[in-house]
């Protein structure tokens, strides 16, 4: 009898020769776009980027994401017609960015978009939900998908998050060691990378969900663009002190969160407190940004092994002036963007899921109990596969 081929050999084949190219995308918690780049890889791993880029999401499914983001209740046929819709969206985000490179698409590994992800005191147990079905994923890029990469983490034991830093040493290796790899995207995460050792990784509190609710709110605009409002405030003592005073904070790692603790509720509860305080709308901001900026502080001095050497920035907060400095005044480390070690600070995030899918398609394991908790030896996301011969249809 012939064997079948199986549906990852051309994939294979062109690993083989270093001439695959692999896609990553994602939304992430602040949900503002879809980002996707592209990467050149072979059976020894990620040789090249090749292109990065931010796609806006369709104004129908802007409106979705936004409101439930902000604590509206999603129902089990929103939730359904979502999970599809998004992977259309993911698919199409992918496959229009190889297009435009004039490159053929070999892998894609697809986050997702995350809607609940618990915060280590959930009663049954940790959870979490991504929303973007790889299938749809597939059939809008038309290449294999690896998807749904945190529910492997969790089933070994895992907070599932944060599993960039399963990947910061090899978009990082020739920066010098200690290093903090510290990520401003909605939530605040850090990678402690050191010679000799496993990477440390956790979560550390709010960021852009914060400073960006805070704006919409204060300002009607999506974000304090640079930190120009926050930069002409002051920071209330008082208030800041109230918002340290979050459990999360002192929780040892590994931990995670996500907006079900510092979303929508938390910055309703911010304003209602900077309300009764009766603030201006710049001491707010800056109180916002005090907030995040001691945050990492704390953690960098509480729970990390030895101080890094610098703390290296990625996510849209690296772009916020005043919290920039912030990180500096309060952490007392040089703090430099991670553009310095050839990592643009927006693409990390959709970088490491490139790589996570390629290690997927060569069965190698990431899980480490050192980033996530999670047992190791777990090979992380699910595969959909386009059907044979097919042809991804035009948005």
């Amino acid at each position: 009898m012939t064997r079948p081929v199986h549906p990852l050999e051309p994939l294979w084949s062109r690993l083989a020769r270093g001439e695959a190219v692999v896609a990553g995308v994602l939304s992430g918690t602040s949900a503002d776009a879809i980002d996707v780049a592209l990467v050149r890889a072979g059976e020894d791993g990620v040789r090249a980027t090749l292109a990065f880029g931010m796609r806006p999401f369709p104004e129908f499914l802007a409106r979705e994401l936004r409101a439930i983001l902000d604590g509206r209740p999603l129902s089990a046929r929103e939730a359904a017609l979502l999970t599809r819709d998004l992977g259309r969206a993911f698919g199409r985000a992918a496959r229009a960015l190889a297009d435009e490179h004039h490159l053929g698409l070999d892998l894609v590994g697809s986050h997702g978009q995350t809607v609940w992800h618990h915060d280590g005191v959930e009663p049954a147990g940790a959870a979490t939900l991504q929303l973007g079905d790889g299938d749809f994923v597939a059939r809008a890029a038309g290449a294999p998908v690896v998807s749904d990469f945190r529910m492997a983490d969790l089933a070994a034991g895992g907070e599932g998050a944060p599993l960039s830093a399963l990947v910061d040493p090899e978009l990082f290796a020739r920066a010098p060691r200690p290093l903090a790899v510290l990520n401003l995207g909605g939530i605040a995460n850090v990678t402690f990378l050191a010679e000799g050792a496993p990477p440390l990784a956790f979560d550390i509190g709010p960021a852009n969900a914060l400073l960006d609710g805070l704006a919409r709110a204060l300002l009607g605009q999506p974000f304090d663009r640079d930190g120009a409002v926050a930069a002409t405030g002051t920071p209330h003592a008082g208030l800041l002190a109230e918002l340290l005073a979050h459990p999360f904070f002192e929780r040892p790692p590994p931990k995670s969160t996500g907006r079900d603790t510092f979303g929508a509720a938390h910055t309703s509860r911010v304003l209602a407190r900077a309300q009764a305080l009766r603030l201006p709308p710049r001491d707010v901001l800056a109180t916002g940004v005090a907030l995040v900026a001691e945050g990492v502080a704390a953690a960098c001095a509480r729970f990390l092994p030895a101080a890094p050497r610098e703390l290296v920035l990625c996510g849209g907060g690296a772009r916020h002036l005043g919290l920039v400095a912030e990180l500096a005044r309060r952490t007392a480390l040089p703090v430099r963007s991670s553009a310095l070690h050839g990592v643009d600070p927006d693409a990390r995030e959709a970088l490491f899921f490139a790589h996570l899918a390629l290690r997927h398609a060569l069965g190698l394991p990431s899980t480490l109990p050192s980033v996530t908790g999670a047992r190791v030896g777990g090979v992380l996301g699910k595969l959909s596969l386009p059907p044979v011969g097919f042809e991804p249809a035009s948005p």
